[in-house]
């Protein structure tokens, strides 16, 4: 699994008819910068991934890829390479609060 923030979502008319009525976002994966001050850095890729958790733009979400991704529930049969899986509450790293959402 990895981190993610959401940036935002694509509309497609024309798709494969298994994923029709799923909401596709684009993430830009992240990771843990530094080990006195840790912190969430984006990297510059982005990936686009089903999602089954109801993420919005600007959340924090954990995301997995390849055969991981349509291990989660209701994807053994849909063509994804990417699937958000968990919307992110607080990330605790090296004994450190690294983010922790707006709840």
């Amino acid at each position: 699994m990895f981190l993610a923030k959401v940036i935002g979502q694509v509309v497609a008319t024309q798709k494969d008819d298994r994923l029709k009525g799923n909401k596709l976002l684009v993430l830009r994966p992240l990771q843990i910068d530094g080990e006195d001050a840790p912190k969430l850095v984006e990297g510059k890729n982005t990936v686009v991934a089903l999602d089954n958790c109801g993420a919005g733009v600007g959340q924090i979400v954990m995301f997995c890829q390849g055969s991981s991704a349509r291990q989660a529930t209701g994807m053994k049969e849909l063509p994804v390479d990417a699937a958000v899986v968990g919307l992110v509450d607080k990330v605790e790293a090296f004994s450190k609060e690294v983010y922790k959402s707006g709840k």
